[in-house]
C-alpha cells in the first residue's frame, strides 16, 4: 500500500522527541508498503531537506520515508494561543497534500487533533480512501483536566474528536483507557486496537549500564533521573517536592536528574535556585540515539504526571518504556495501568500521588536497597519490556490493523 502518514511532531533517533512515528514508519516500510510522512517542526526533528520552492515545504528521503515538513515550527514553550494556531495551520496545510498525492490508505496520529482533518475533509468529500485515526491522548478530556476553559477551544476539540471517529475506517488507541474512551463516542462497531508505545530492546539495553560524569552530580550519588517534557501535564513540581523532603532529612546522596525541556522548566529551575535544592539537577534535551546510555546509567527511573484521574489508564509515556527497557527500577507517582503493571512485575515502586513524604521514601529506600536487589528489580521489568512490549511485536500489531483497514476498505470498493 501507498500510505499518507500525518504526524505534526514526527522526529527521527537524531532529534530529542518520540520516535514512534518514525519506527513504525520503517516497520510498514520492512512489510513493503511505502510511506510518505507529513510533519511540521522540521527544525525540532533535525531533518536537513532540500526546499520545494513551489509548494513552500521542504521535501527528501529520510531512511526510506518519503518526508514532507511543512514550514510549522513549534516549541512546547510556545503559549496556548500560538500553539492552537500552529495545529490549525498543520490541518488546514495538510489538505493541500491529500488532494495531490495518490495514496492507498491514510493514517492521521495525534496530538494534535487538527491531525485528522485531512482524513474527515477526505471522507466528506466523497473519497473512499481507507483511513485510519491514532489517538495518543484523550482530547478535550485532557486539556480540560488540566485547567483549560476556553469555551471555543474545547467545542473546536469536540467537534474534531467527533468527525474524526465517524470519518475513519478503524481507530488505534495507544493505553486501555484511550481505547475505552474512542469505544465511548465512536460508532458502533468500529474496529479498534490498543497498540502502547513500546520498547526499543536494541537500543535501551541494561549492558549500556556504565557509570556517567553528569554535571551535578558526586561519584557514589544514587541517581533518580527523568526524562522527557517539562510541561504542565507533567507535574515535576513534585519531584522538587520531595528533593525538600529528602534535603530536609539529609538525604545528599540521592540526586535527582530532570533530562528534558518545555515550557515549566525555567520556573522549575529558578524554584530549585530560590529554594536551595541542590539535589536537583537539570540538563538540556539529549537526542533518542544518546539517551539510552544515560538512561541506563541512572539508579532508577522517575515515571511523574500530574495529579489528573484521565491519566491514569489515558496516557502511554515512552520514558517507562525506555526505563525498563534499561534493567532500571521505575518510581510511579500517580495510579493506573502502569502502576498496576510495576506493582505486579515488581519492577520498581508506585507511590501515591501527592505525597512528597512517601514519594521521598520511596527514594530513601531504593537508596539504601543493595544494589543486587536493585538490578534484579530492573531485570523484572526487562523481562516485562521483552515478554509484553517489544517495538517488533508492537509495530506487527499497527501494521497488521493498517492493512485490515485496507483490505476491508478496498474488497467493499
Amino acid at each position: 500500500m501507498r500510505i499518507l502518514y500525518f504526524h505534526q511532531h514526527f522526529t527521527t533517533p537524531t532529534g530529542s522527541g518520540g520516535t514512534r512515528s518514525y519506527e513504525l514508519a520503517r516497520a510498514l516500510l520492512a512489510r513493503g508498503h511505502s510511506v510518505t510522512m507529513v510533519c511540521g517542526s522540521p527544525g525540532v526533528a533535525k531533518l536537513d531537506l532540500p526546499l520545494d520552492p513551489k509548494r513552500g515545504w521542504r521535501r527528501g528521503m529520510v531512511d526510506g520515508i518519503d518526508v514532507i515538513a511543512l514550514p510549522l515550527e513549534y516549541s512546547n514553550r510556545d503559549g496556548l494561543a500560538k500553539r492552537a494556531m500552529t495545529f490549525t495551520r498543520f490541518g488546514l496545510r495538510s489538505l493541500s497534500v491529500v488532494m495531490r498525492e495518490k495514496c492507498d490508505l491514510v493514517f492521521a496520529t495525534s496530538t494534535p487533533l487538527t491531525a485528522g482533518v485531512p482524513g474527515i475533509v477526505m471522507k466528506c468529500l466523497g473519497r473512499r480512501t481507507p483511513f485510519v485515526f491514532e489517538v495518543r491522548d484523550l482530547w478535550p478530556e485532557l486539556p480540560k483536566a488540566l485547567g483549560l476553559r476556553n469555551p471555543i477551544l474545547l467545542g473546536a476539540m469536540s467537534f474534531l474528536e467527533w468527525a474524526s471517529y465517524r470519518a475513519c475506517d478503524a481507530a488505534i488507541g495507544l493505553s486501555p483507557g484511550i481505547v475505552e474512551g474512542i469505544r465511548r463516542r465512536a460508532p458502533k462497531g468500529l474496529p479498534i486496537a490498543m497498540v502502547p508505545n513500546g520498547c526499543d530492546l536494541d537500543l535501551f539495553h541494561p549492558r549500556e549500564r556504565a557509570p556517567l560524569a553528569l554535571p551535578g552530580v558526586n561519584p557514589g550519588d544514587f541517581v533518580a533521573g527523568f526524562t522527557g517534557a517539562h510541561g504542565p501535564a507533567n507535574g515535576l513540581d513534585a519531584v522538587l517536592d520531595a528533593a525538600v523532603v529528602l534535603k530536609k532529612r539529609g538525604r545528599a546522596d540521592v540526586r535527582l536528574v530532570l533530562i528534558g525541556d518545555g515550557k515549566e522548566k525555567d520556573r522549575l529551575v529558578a524554584r530549585a535556585r530560590a529554594e536551595g535544592l541542590d539535589n536537583c539537577v537539570f540538563l538540556p534535551p539529549v537526542p533518542k540515539r544518546d539517551i539510552a546510555r544515560v538512561t541506563a546509567s541512572f539508579d532508577c527511573g522517575l515515571m511523574i504526571l500530574k495529579n489528573v484521574p484521565a491519566f491514569y489508564y489515558g496516557t502511554s509515556p515512552n520514558k517507562f518504556f525506555d526505563y525498563i527497557s534499561s534493567g532500571i527500577p521505575v518510581v510511579n507517582n500517580y495510579p493506573g495501568w502502569l502502576a498496576d503493571l510495576i506493582g505486579a512485575n515488581r519492577c520498581g515502586i508506585a507511590v501515591p500521588p501527592d505525597s512528597p513524604e512517601a514519594f521521598a521514601d520511596a527514594l530513601s529506600r531504593l537508596a539504601d536497597t543493595p544494589a543486587a536487589e536493585r538490578a534484579a528489580m530492573g531485570a523484572r521489568g526487562r523481562t516485562l519490556a521483552e515478554s509484553e512490549f517489544s517495538r517488533e511485536r508492537l509495530a506487527n500489531a499497527f501494521c497488521e490493523a493498517l492493512e485490515r483497514a485496507g483490505n476491508v476498505s478496498n474488497a467493499a470498493q
